[in-house]
């Protein structure tokens, strides 16, 4: 690891009242959860669709059943916890120093962690509507729903409140983040490949020169960052 790069994020870090952190699949990958855009041969397989099609909401109307199928094998954790990223970020937000945490992840481990003050961008598999009486289900509930999700009390479908593709992200998550952004006076984007957009352009609305990019690989914004790590998030964390 650099540690000159190291240092200068603590020194940032230490001076910092108003942290924000934004984060992407790298943050829980840590945690045991997998990207499910990395191709591998359980998908050649099982699926004959692109993970990236199934769980769009044309897909899900078209096809439910492979929908929930896909779902619930390559998208529901229930046994995972928080690592070591997680439980910081909620330790710097007790401590008055975190603003908030923006996550593009629905698994929901910041809030596990104890984190409070997080935008969901793109939703939470904890979270489950009943489509026709909007009766609300927790993931464990809807675990028992069957394999078409259906709502015991009017027999409707139970929809997980996460955004599909061709689904727009809710209006309220996109103000409060940006908001949180802008107001930033550090900036820690991590474990995110800044390829999803309009989550990747939320950078653009960071005003100050504090800007920290930790990734194992290099992203599209390198050129913007004041500060990359091309480092395991655990390991940067474990540091902090």
């Amino acid at each position: 690891m650099d540690e000159t790069k190291l240092a200068q994020l603590q020194a940032w870090l230490a001076q910092s009242k108003r942290v924000v952190f934004f984060g992407g699949a790298g943050v829980s990958t840590e945690s045991g959860i997998p990207d499910f855009r990395g191709v591998d041969g359980l998908y050649s397989q099982r699926y004959s669709d692109p993970p990236e099609t199934i769980i769009s909401h044309s897909y899900y109307l078209r096809k439910p059943e492979v929908f929930f199928d896909f779902y619930r094998t390559r998208m529901l954790y229930p046994n995972a916890k928080p690592n070591i990223a997680h439980v910081k970020l909620a330790q710097w937000e007790r401590e008055g120093k975190l603003l908030a945490v923006v996550t593009q992840n629905i698994d929901g481990l910041h809030q596990m962690a104890g984190s409070r003050a997080v935008y969901e961008l793109h939703g939470s598999v904890h979270r489950n509507t009943c489509q026709r009486c909007g009766a609300r289900y927790d993931l464990a509930q809807f675990l028992t729903l069957g394999d078409l999700p259906t709502c015991p009390k009017c027999g409707g479908r139970v929809k997980p409140d996460v955004v599909l593709y061709e689904e727009p992200l809710d209006a309220a998550v996109i103000s409060g983040a940006v908001d949180a952004i802008r107001r930033a006076d550090l900036l820690i984007v991590a474990g995110t490949s800044l390829t999803v957009y309009p989550a990747a352009a939320f950078l653009d609305e960071y005003p100050g020169n504090r800007l920290v990019l930790i990734n194992k690989t290099p992203t599209p914004r390198d050129d913007i960052a004041s500060l990359t790590l091309h480092e395991a998030l655990g390991d940067v964390f474990a540091r902090l």
